[in-house]
């Protein structure tokens, strides 16, 4: 678990030394086991202390019973550690919290630096529309620094108006996370009921909330030996290797180069409970992860992607109409909307039919018929 959380700095107490008489050779041979069994974990610093708790040696003092022992006591290296340097300033990633609008002259994007540095005058993205804009400044709660860093809460504000909403992520255009409805990840499962591959869970990554479903459960891990086998289900306390897919994009970097973007929980919509925490893996295969660049965004923002609606009307000979047919159910919506289809048809028109049935298939497959549902239903098909 400390290595899956990618704990870099790990502090192993050998305590109950006095019950060894101090000995250094029962105090190696415990230190080299150990270092057997985790080193394939790959964790970068790991430091061994002799200490008894009960006695007070090598806990705040360096003990004279252990001369041999030539390191810091537990306490001084809990005190003078380094750990700045585990935080990720390359990666700017900015998930907007809040927008703070108190008149119409003013609009700001509160949220906490998770990663990277940002400052005045920087280009950024706002992801997922791909607009683009320019730092214009960067409000604390008694200044307006020139730059920020993690984990600094801050207001944003930008030289443009431009559509953010809580939930958007602003990053450098150079730098992009990766962008997409599926992902590995590595779970842990913190539920006393077992995992029901069924459930539609919510999943919550950084400032972002949608619905997921995990897709298939591809290996679990034994945690004595750290071999992988088949399973069905996940128990209480388990780990494993699952695949998942959300109902929008999630905006991530891999756990291990970004703990902030890189993790995530799923929520159990009946009880309300966190029955899971996720850490995200970097598979970036063609069906599970794309890496969309800055010129993509920029296309699919600008409609340059699109065929322009002109060429389309002389390519077609018609002009482009919408038809949307409502009603309640059983009005006879889909009979009308099929013999309006088949009309329009011997007439020569080119026309495409959406059926609710088709969109509830596919575009909507992971929605109900709750209010909040219904409503992203027709956003979506909008």
């Amino acid at each position: 678990l400390v290595s899956l959380l990618g704990i870099k700095h790990v502090a192993l107490a050998v305590n109950k030394m006095d019950l060894m008489d101090y000995s250094e050779e029962a105090y190696n041979k415990i230190c080299d086991d150990y270092k057997e069994f985790i080193t394939p974990l790959g964790i970068p610093d790991i430091r061994f202390f002799p200490m008894s708790a009960l006695k007070g040696e090598n806990v705040v003092d360096l003990s004279d019973k252990m001369p041999w022992y030539h390191g810091k006591s537990m306490l001084e290296y809990l005190e003078t550690i380094h750990i700045t340097s585990d935080r990720n300033f390359e990666d700017f990633r900015f998930p907007v919290q809040y927008v703070v609008r108190p008149g119409h002259d003013y609009r700001g994007f509160a949220g906490k630096v998770s990663s990277g540095i940002v400052k005045q005058g920087d280009d950024i993205m706002v992801l997922p529309s791909g607009i683009t804009s320019r730092i214009k400044e960067i409000v604390t709660y008694d200044d307006s620094p020139s730059y920020a860093f993690p984990p600094q809460s801050v207001t944003l504000t930008l030289e443009n108006e431009v559509d953010v909403s809580r939930g958007d992520m602003l990053v450098h255009p150079s730098n992009l996370p990766i962008i997409s409805r599926h992902f590995e990840a590595m779970l842990v499962w913190m539920d006393e009921k077992p995992m029901d591959l069924n459930t539609q869970f919510l999943i919550k990554h950084t400032t972002n909330n949608t619905k997921a479903r995990i897709d298939s459960i591809n290996h679990m891990v034994n945690i004595n030996t750290l071999e992988n086998f088949d399973a069905k289900t996940f128990q209480l306390n388990e780990i494993g290797n699952v695949t998942l897919t959300t109902a929008k994009p999630l905006f991530f970097d891999a756990y291990k180069k970004n703990r902030q973007t890189g993790a995530f929980i799923l929520i159990d919509p009946r009880t309300h409970h966190t029955v899971a925490v996720g850490m995200i893996i970097d598979k970036t295969s063609a069906h599970q992860t794309h890496r969309i660049t800055e010129v993509e965004l920029q296309k699919v923002a600008n409609g340059e992607l699109l065929i322009d609606p002109v060429q389309k009307e002389k390519r077609f000979n018609q002009k482009a109409h919408t038809l949307w047919i409502t009603g309640l159910h059983g009005s006879g919506k889909n009979e009308l909307a099929y013999t309006l289809y088949r009309e329009l048809f011997q007439q020569g028109a080119t026309i495409i039919l959406l059926d609710g049935k088709s969109v509830r298939a596919g575009l909507s497959r992971e929605l109900d018929y709750s209010p909040s549902d219904r409503a992203e239903h027709l956003r979506r098909v909008a």
